[in-house]
Order: structure tokens, then C-alpha cells, then sequence
């Protein structure tokens, strides 16, 4: 939202007032007080018919600070909030210092230096404590923290009545020269946000928008720091699109708070947010593997499942989760959880056969909040009271887009959870063991009235995406246990990390929207979350065979991979026509699903990492692996698997693909021939291909080959890999329960220490792997 019409005039719809003097500064505890006039307070008189800001600034914890502004404070502060902290507040200790430098509130590695002359000049500079000539972060300045009104009042007498008019608080951050900035959620267009307009809004707007179904008020900077937004309803961000050198930040409400989040590295940043608003979930090791989907609107019933499933095991694809999309339940009926008695008489049985069989190991549904009226859930919950009500608290909110005569649950009502919840353990029973949580984005924010009386109900649309996930996430590890429980959901904002996994939406099937896909994984990856998938192959359309081959290898170096469609099946045979050659879609989908598989060991460590420090597991942008490097906070068509793989999907037919190696060596993965960065390379790959490069000073450890499926011992028959490992090069091993079993350690003359821990008949490799198997597909690539 802009309030000024360039830089001299207001906006014509807006009337702004500036925070000019800081008229006064209280010491609180950890923290301080600053009493701001919207003019300079000259003399006495200067201080009537005057509006005033507070801004409060506290030592949150080490190396981040909160700032709220606030117009009017006995406006009712209506929730829902994030519930920060979820793992307790780490402890803090404020220090407020004074010097010819100005006032200092100091919160360990961060801290905010307000001007000694802080009656003339409105700046408070946010720097790192140690040395804050060199570390110098943002600042608030001059006309950076305001209020305004729409329509502009033409007399303050107006303001007796806010019935017609909006009030806003905004505040406006410094954009250094050069300063980059990501994050904001899954966002699809360019990487880099400054110049852009974001409005963090959850919509259901595909993938080919400004829309974004995950928004995240969390965004991340290229100058060492991050600023997590405090509201949970609609906030409006222009980032230098309104005054070209500041990110403004602005809400509906008499107050605005954010928190700085001091680096100086992305991952130090992204480790203080995660302490904030929580760490990702767990996700077990068979999640990792293949999911296959029946699409969304296509015609299956038990034959077709079983058909694809056993197709695929003919093709030597191991399938780890099968997925029913919407139809296994009738049509109109959608959220009741009864299975289609026609298309499935049986579902128990069947699901049961098909993991007796081997054919699969787990089995997801999809489910979403939306209560259709001609379902068989409906009725009871709305006598029940667990719909959401009209604002005048009698008639249940109903309309037909998506379902005829839908109502949504409403979360805040503890019983309605209670009873979503007893639906989903019917599902368990029958043996399903994950859920896909659609939608959740089209949330009404007008004529409604929640259960909690104490909800604003603008703020419960974005908000409405945590509790729900939350309360399925909940269900899962109650039945299944902590680690075990997997979502696959599209709506989120800040927090509902801690329930993964999330996906990116309806995508067309094209190398465009292979390309915004991987915009929108490394932005939600920059916002705090560890996994994300994508509908591979595209949702919307039929894929070419060329188009699908390109996303299967994307794909399955994504955290988690699952092939999805819309209106078209995804089994490989149903693209090409079952081409069985080396160069089809059968084979293209069983080598990269098997390389996936013999990256278990690397990968499901690697999680434990994410998870601990609250890192992308996979799309993890360049710029957090080297932020040093200009370059890198510009690198979009590329991305890190863990610390140690560097990947780079192809979007050419023909396997055209240039891209950007860091500075060091670097090992291609499927020839154990060497490049070294910093620089631009250009490559030609077939569909067994792309660039796939090893960081130096890295000890890899490879599953067995051959193996299939996700799970099995990541310590037997493995591969230790060294690609220009030095002495103190590790790898950390876990078990398929996700149990740590031990590190492997480079020693010194390349002995490898605490070997003990692997077992059977397992190979060392001094330089990088064994590629003998895989000459073919090294023979496919031309380095230009």
C-alpha cells in the first residue's frame, strides 16, 4: 500500500502524519519507551490538538530486538497472535547505555543506537553490538514511522466516528546500496523482492501470480539481518517500490510490531527465527521416497490404483506413498471422509493388500476444512455449532464456490477439532497414515463470527492455515507418534512450519512454471521451512514428454517428491505413450528415483540438521550456503540439497543449462570430473541428467545401488564417498527411525574414524564415487 504520491505529495485517498521528535525516552525493563509527536515540540503549545507514536523497543533475545508502534493503545489488541516461542523463550537481558554516540539498548549481539540529538533528528540505527561502524544493519529515519488515515479526514473532529474511515500504522526500514531481499513465503516471482509490492494475503491464485497460497511475514536480508512480522492478518509491504531505499511495512490498526533478527550469516538468522516462531517438524524416512497421486479430476477406482502401482513395479519404480486426490470420495460430498462405496467397496482391504504386496508402504488422502452440505458430515456439524456462523450468530456461513452449500470448520471451537479429529482416526483405522491438507486459503474475513468472540476475524484468514494444519498434524502423531506424522498442505503462514510438509500449488506444465516452482521453494525455504515439494510433471495440462522428464529429474532432488496432476494421470507410461527406451519417461523416472533412494543416508541426516537449525532442507537458496558471495543472493534457477550437493535443473528440450559454481572445486556427481568456481558454466544433458555437483571438502555416504524404496539400513553396504576432503571432513549417520547411530570423520593419511558403525561389505572411494554403472548417462553430458 503507497501513502505518498511520489516524493513530495500524499497520496490522494491519504492522510499521513510522521513520528518528528522523540520527545522523550523511558527506560523499561530491557527495553525503552520513546514518546514521538508528530511534530517537533518547540514550546508548550506545541504539544496540544497533537497526535503522538510510541515506539517500544526489547531485548527480545540474543541478536534480536522487537519494535511496536503504537497510535492510539487503548485499541483492542484482538488476536489470534503467533504463538512464539513454542519451545520457551531463551533468556534475555536488555542493556540500556548512554554515550556521545546516543542512547543504546544492546540485546547481546544486536543493538538499536537512538541520535543524541534525538529532538532534531529522528534516527535509530539497528547494528551489531561489537563493532557497529562495520555492522551497520537498518535504520528507522526521518518520515519512517507514521499513521494514516483513508479517506483523509478534512477535521480531526472526524475521528470521533472511525466507522468509515481506516486508520494504518506503517514504518519504513533503510534499504542499503546493493541490499537484497527474499523470503515473504512461497512467492513465484522474482527472487529478489526489492522493487516489488507484496501483500501478505493467503490465496488460492496458482502458481503464475502475485498471489501467494503461503504467506509468510518473515523476510530475509542480503546485509546480515531478518524482520519477522508480529500480525497475523493482512500486512502490506512495498519494498523499495515506494521510496526506492526503504522497505515499508504497513497494517490496518492503531499498532505495528516487528522483530530484527541479527545474522550476521542467512543460517544464524534463519536459526533465531526458528527459536521465534518455531523449528520444523520431523518427517520420517519414507516420506522421502516417491509419491504417486491419482490426480485430481481423472476417473480411478480400485483396478486403477492397483493397475498404477503395479505398472510402476513393472518399470522398476519403487513406489513409497500412494495418494487418493479428491474423488475417493463422491462428488458434492466433500470434507465427509467416506469413501466412495462404489469405486472402493473395500478400502481397509485394498490398502491392506497393497502394503502386504510391497507395492507401496504408506497411504495419504486428501482432505480439506470445507463441510459439503450434501455430504454426510454436514448436517451434524452444523447442529453441533462446529461450521462457521453469519455475523449475526444464527446462520451457518455457506456458499458454492468449490463445494455446493460448503461450510468451514471453524478451528477455535475446541469441540469441532475434537470431532475433525475423531474423522481422521476413522481414516487411520482403515490404514491411512498421511494426509493432504488442500486449501485453507479462502478464509472470509467480513460477515462472519468465529466461536472465539476474542478472534479478529481478518487476522483468522491467514492465521485459519495454523490451526488447521495444526489440529491434523496433532491427530497424526497421536496415532502414529512424534517424527512419524506427515501433512502434505498447501495454505501456511508464519509457524505452521512446525508441521511439514508443504507443497506448491497448482502449476502449469511447463518449463515457466518448473522455473516459478523453484522460485517459490527457495523463497518458503528463506521463510523457515525445512521440507517442500511440487506437483511434478505440472499440475494444470498435459505435460510433453520433454516437459516431464525435465521436472522428474527437479523433482525428485526436492525434499520430497510426489507426481501430481490435474485433469491427466502422471504414471510415466500415460506421457510417451510407454516408451520403454532409455531416453523415456519410464526409465527417466526409475534412474532419478533411484538416485534419490541411494542419497537416503546424505538426505535424512541432512534433515536432522535442517530441523535443528531451521534450514531448508531442499530448495536451499545459494546465498545461504555462501552469503559472502554476491552473486549467490541473485541465484534462482539453482539450488543446494543439503550443505554439500549443488543442483540445477534443466529447462531446455534440447538440455541447454548454464549456471553459477561458487567459489572452490566442485565434482559432478555422475562423473567425477572437476570445475572450478567462482564462475558461469554451460552444459548439454540428456533426461538421466543435470548439473549435479559435489562441494569440495565433502565425505558423502551412498546407499547401497539397487536398493528399493526409501527405507532401509543406512549403514549397511554403503558407499563412503571423499571428494577433496581434507583432515576433520564428517558425515553424520542416522538410522530409518531417525536415530543417530554416529559420525564418520576424515583422519589424518585419509583414514576414516568411527567406521565401526557401518556394516556388511561396504567401499570406500578416495575420489568422489564409482561412476563405472552410470558411463551412459556420463557419456550424455557435454561440458561448452
Amino acid at each position: 500500500m503507497k501513502f505518498r504520491d511520489g516524493m513530495w505529495l500524499v497520496a490522494d485517498d491519504k492522510y499521513v502524519e510522521y513520528a518528528e521528535d522523540i520527545y522523550d525516552m523511558a527506560e523499561r525493563k530491557n527495553g525503552l519507551s520513546l514518546l514521538c509527536p508528530t511534530r517537533k515540540i518547540k514550546s508548550r503549545g506545541d504539544s496540544l490538538n497533537r497526535s503522538t507514536i510510541t515506539i517500544d523497543m526489547e531485548a527480545a533475545f540474543d541478536g534480536v530486538i522487537s519494535v511496536e508502534v503504537t497510535h492510539w493503545a487503548g485499541a483492542a489488541n484482538k488476536g489470534p497472535h503467533f504463538g512464539l516461542y513454542p519451545d520457551g523463550r531463551p533468556g534475555v537481558s536488555g542493556v540500556v547505555s548512554k554515550s556521545d554516540k546516543g542512547t543504546t539498548l544492546a540485546s547481546g549481539a544486536l543493538s538499536a543506537t537512538i541520535h543524541p540529538d534525538h529532538h532534531d533528528i529522528f534516527d535509530i540505527r539497528f547494528h551489531g553490538t561489537d563493532d557497529p561502524s562495520t555492522k551497520s544493519l537498518t535504520s528507522l529515519q526521518a518520515r519512517s514511522v507514521g499513521l494514516a488515515y483513508s479517506p483523509a479526514p478534512t477535521s480531526p473532529m472526524q475521528t470521533a466516528d472511525m466507522r468509515d474511515l481506516k486508520h494504518y500504522m506503517f514504518t519504513q526500514t533503510t534499504l542499503g546500496v546493493g541490499e537484497t531481499v527474499h523470503g515473504l513465503g512461497e512467492r513465484f516471482g522474482a527472487f529478489n523482492k526489492v522493487g516489488q509490492s507484496v501483500t501478505l494475503w493467503n490465496a488460492d491464485g496458482g502458481t503464475s501470480s502475485d498471489q501467494a497460497y503461503k504467506n509468510v511475514s518473515f523476510w530475509l536480508s542480503s546485509r546480515g539481518y531478518g524482520v519477522f512480522i508480529d500480525h497475523a492478518g493482512r500486512v502490506e509491504l512495498e519494498v523499495g517500490s515506494e521510496r526506492t531505499s526503504r522497505v515499508q511495512t504497513s497494517v490496518e490498526g492503531q499498532r505495528l510490531k516487528w522483530y530484527i533478527i541479527y545474522g550476521p550469516t542467512p543460517k544464524e538468522v534463519l536459526r533465531r527465527y526458528s527459536v521465534l516462531t518455531g523449528r520444523p517438524g520431523n518427517v520420517p524416512s519414507w516420506s522421502f521416497g516417491l509419491w504417486l497421486s491419482t490426480s485430481f479430476t481423472t476417473s480411478y477406482d480400485e483396478d486403477t490404483v492397483s493397475g498404477f502401482l503395479e505398472g510402476m513395479r513393472e518399470r522398476n519404480t519403487q513406489v513409497d506413498v500412494f495418494h487418493y486426490d479428491c474423488f475417493w470420495m463422491k462428488a458434492f460430498t466433500w470434507t465427509d471422509f467416506v469413501f466412495d462405496a462404489e469405486k472402493f467397496p473395500d478400502p481397509k482391504a485394498q490398502i491392506a493388500r497393497l502394503k502386504a504386496s510391497g507395492l507401496v508402504r504408506k497411504v495419504c488422502v486428501w482432505i480439506n476444512p470445507y463441510i459439503a452440505q450434501h455430504g454426510a458430515a454436514f448436517a451434524h456439524a452444523a447442529e453441533k455449532g462446529y461450521l462457521l456462523k453469519r455475523k449475526d450468530g444464527d446462520d451457518v456461513w455457506q456458499w458454492d464456490l468449490w463445494q455446493a452449500g460448503m461450510g468451514l470448520m471453524d478451528f477455535t471451537n475446541p469441540a469441532a477439532a475434537a470431532w475433525y479429529t475423531e474423522c481422521l482416526e476413522k481414516l487411520f483405522d482403515v490404514g491411512v497414515d498421511a494426509i493432504k491438507t488442500d486449501f485453507g486459503e479462502r478464509i472470509p474475513s467480513h460477515d462472519v463470527a468465529w466461536h472465539d468472540r476474542a478472534v479478529d476475524p481478518e487476522k483468522m484468514h491467514n492465521y485459519y492455515a495454523f490451526l488447521y494444519n495444526k489440529v491434523v498434524y496433532a491427530a497424526l502423531q497421536k496415532r502414529f507418534g512424534p517424527g512419524e506424522a506427515v501433512l502434505f498442505a498447501r495454505a501456511a503462514c508464519a509457524g505452521t512450519q512446525r508441521f511439514p510438509l508443504q507443497w506448491g500449488g497448482d502449476c502449469e506444465s511447463t518449463a515457466e512454471a518448473m522455473a516459478e516452482s523453484v522460485r517459490g521453494g527457495l523463497s518458503l525455504g528463506l521463510s523457515g521451512f525445512a521440507f517442500w515439494s511440487v506437483d511434478i510433471g505440472g499440475f494444470e495440462g498435459l505435460p510433453a514428454p520433454w516437459i516431464y522428464k525435465r521436472w522428474v529429474a527437479f523433482g525428485l532432488l526436492c525434499s520430497h517428491s510426489r507426481l501430481h496432476g490435474s485433469s491427466s494421470y502422471r504414471v510415466p507410461w500415460t506421457i510417451d505413450a510407454d516408451d520403454r527406451t532409455g531416453e523415456g519417461c519410464s526409465r527417466t523416472l526409475a534412474r532419478w528415483t533411484a538416485l534419490k533412494t541411494r542419497l537416503m543416508p546424505y538426505l535424512f541426516a541432512q534433515a536432522a540438521v535442517a530441523v535443528e537449525a531451521g534450514l531448508p532442507l531442499s530448495l536451499r537458496a545459494m546465498c545461504i550456503e555462501f552469503p559472502d558471495d554476491p552473486t549467490s543472493w541473485y541465484l534462482d534457477r539453482q539450488f543446494m540439497i543439503g550443505d554439500s550437493l549443488l543442483a540445477a535443473p534443466v529447462f531446455d528440450e534440447a538440455g541447454l543449462v548454464e549456471f553459477y559454481l561458487p567459489k572452490g572445486t566442485w565434482t559432478c556427481f555422475f562423473t567425477n570430473k572437476t570445475r572450478t568456481g567462482p564462475g558461469w558454466f554451460k552444459e548439454k544433458h540428456g533426461f538421466g541428467s543435470l548439473p549435479l555437483y559435489v562441494r569440495e571438502n565433502t565425505l558423502l555416504v551412498l546407499g547401497k545401488e539397487g536398493i528399493k524404496g526409501a527405507v532401509y539400513d543406512y549403514t549397511k553396504e554403503v558407499e563412503v564417498c571423499l571428494y577433496q576432503a581434507r583432515e576433520g571432513a564428517s558425515a553424520r549417520l542416522r538410522d530409518q527411525d531417525g536415530k543417530s547411530v554416529g559420525q564418520l570423520t576424515l583422519g589424518a593419511n585419509a583414514e576414516l574414524q568411527g567406521a565401526e558403525v557401518l556394516r556388511g561389505s561396504w567401499t570406500y572411494c578416495e575420489a568422489g564415487r564409482k561412476v563405472e554403472e552410470d558411463s551412459a548417462t556420463a557419456k550424455g553430458i557435454e561440458w561448452l
